[in-house]
């Protein structure tokens, strides 16, 4: 009989996934199912939360099929952020409202305004922006007070997965403490709820749940619609950049290394292992989530990484038209086919892009309509070219924006202080060579990709397998499922390296005068 399997669920955006791991760590199997949302013309992102649930059942029952293995365990890791609210009889009473939602963004200005965000950011280690479920809840406190009242929880997308595989309603330490916490007590803290405005709403926020210790047993009904076996364990797992950075090997408390997501957004922190190493910047920006036991991971996100490099190309290659409707609807298939050419495009420009000169104009890759949230938050902020001229080519303006990607990491990076001595990379961006290469000589650190290529769905079923016992913790996990995967170490080009430096002091000066004509343009009236 074959060896038995670890399910990781890996609920993103636009693509759920399920996948089988054995107990060694190695992926056996894949079942995917593509999501669609809505963006709204008030500058809302919803999802329809029933549609969700069904589309990972589906994705399950096909895995189910694909197995002979008798499934172990479950772990469950989602999209960050958002608002998916429930009432006490487990029914949504709202679309869920995602982290790409930018309607909090009033709110979260006016609390700045007022500084009480000093005292938030001196609890959470995190800053503040519109996607996050506090912002979100102010807002429907003053604009759909009616949702709040019917709702009995808040919950995130993997906790709503989780209430729906378990019947239990609950949260994880990273998620719960980033929004609501104090991360050094590693619990809600009342001094962020008064700072937010929410102390009325306490009742909302679920209790929290350490996966690597405690599960709970799969419905009869989950198992009906998913094929699996009732009372399958199944433990919440840490959000899904958490469970990435698990993945992609960044619990690693010898090399502390850091780590760099180069997906839709950019993602770029660092392992700190207990609260005293934690650094908070002037600028009240960042996240800080923690690990089960003391560690954290400390990091800085960009809002759009590769979605800059889906823009360019798809202006060449007038992609946009497939990436939605006139009702502003969102395909899977729209998204599954940019992101099959996305690749494609990414592994055959590199040679071209290598001929190219970095610095002959410069990118700022603010191109999501939420603005920036790190290492500045900014909700006006907008993507922009400078240096354009005649002479300026096709090939100079890609080079660009690839290099405004990077740059933007180096921007994250210097946010958090201390710079990590090697940086592991993954996401869509690291299959380019070019942006592994012009990433380690900006930093000037080696740079390793990592070879798991599900890394989310990897980092929750590597807290189910600690759950089990099959490990006494997550660095022993780490070793046995991740530092087998450790690919080509990429060190940095002394020439690119200072090439870099001098490009990177024009790319932040620049952007600094940027942020008056940010506001200016957001404040244009609408043209008649």
């Amino acid at each position: 009989m074959p060896d038995p399997v670890i399910i990781g669920i890996d609920a993103g955006t636009s693509v759920i996934k399920a996948a089988a791991f054995d107990l060694s760590g190695r992926m056996r199997a894949k079942a995917e199912r593509g999501n669609r949302y809505r963006i709204l013309e008030n500058g809302g992102a919803e999802q329809d939360m029933r549609a969700t649930w069904a589309l990972l059942a589906d994705a399950l029952k096909e895995l189910v099929g694909q197995l002979s293995a008798e499934v172990q365990a479950i772990g469950v890791t989602a999209q960050g952020d958002g608002t998916w609210l429930i009432d006490k009889h487990g029914t949504p009473q709202h679309d869920a409202w995602l982290w790409l939602d930018a309607r909090a963004a009033d709110e979260i200005a006016a609390i700045r305004r007022e500084a009480l965000d000093e005292s938030i950011f001196r609890h959470t280690a995190t800053g503040l922006n519109a996607c996050q479920m506090g912002a979100q809840l102010l807002w429907m406190k003053r604009h759909a007070p009616q949702l709040l009242q019917r709702s009995a929880h808040a919950l995130h997308c993997k906790d709503w997965l989780y209430f729906k595989l378990t019947g239990v309603v609950g949260t994880d330490c990273s998620e719960a403490l980033f929004t609501f916490g104090d991360f050094r007590r590693r619990a809600y803290s009342d001094a962020v709820l008064e700072a937010l405005g929410l102390a009325e709403f306490r009742h909302l926020l679920p209790p929290i749940i350490d996966g690597t210790r405690t599960s709970h047993a799969l419905t009869a009904a989950a198992a009906e619609a998913t094929g699996l076996k009732a009372g399958t364990p199944v433990c919440l797992g840490l959000v899904d950049v958490m469970c990435s950075a698990l993945g992609a090997g960044l619990h690693d408390p010898q090399q502390r290394p850091g780590l760099t997501i180069l997906g839709s957004t950019g993602m770029h922190m660092r392992f700190v292992e207990n609260a005293d190493a934690v650094f908070l910047n002037a600028e009240r920006t960042g996240y800080t989530m923690c690990f089960p036991g003391t560690s954290y991971a400390q990091m800085q996100s960009n809002m759009a990484a590769t979605l800059n490099i889906d823009w360019i190309l798809g202006l060449a290659r007038q992609i946009l038209s497939e990436h939605g409707n006139a009702d502003g609807d969102i395909s899977p298939q729209a998204q599954g086919a940019s992101k099959a050419r996305r690749r494609d495009l990414l592994r055959g420009l590199d040679d071209r892009l290598e001929q190219t000169t970095p610095g002959k104009l410069l990118f700022h890759p603010y191109i999501s309509s939420a603005g920036e949230r790190g290492p500045f938050v900014d909700s006006a902020a907008r993507a922009s070219f400078t240096g354009l001229d005649h002479s300026t080519g096709w090939h100079d303006m890609l080079r660009a924006v690839f290099d405004g990607v990077v740059l933007a990491a180096c921007d994250c990076y210097r946010a958090m202080q201390d710079m990590p001595e090697q940086i592991r990379i993954t996401g869509g961006g690291a299959k380019s060579r070019c942006l592994r290469q012009w990433l380690a000589s900006a930093l000037g650190r080696p740079v390793v990709e990592i070879r798991q290529p599900e890394a989310g769905a990897c980092g929750a079923a590597m807290m189910a397998a600690v759950r089990l016992g099959l490990y006494d913790d997550l660095t022993a996990a780490t070793e046995d499922w991740i530092t087998p995967l450790l690919g080509e170490t990429i060190h940095p080009d002394a020439a690119q390296s200072q090439d870099y430096r001098n490009i990177f002091a024009r790319y932040e000066a620049s952007r600094k005068c940027l942020a008056p004509l940010w506001r200016l343009q957001s404040a244009r009236a609408p043209e008649s």
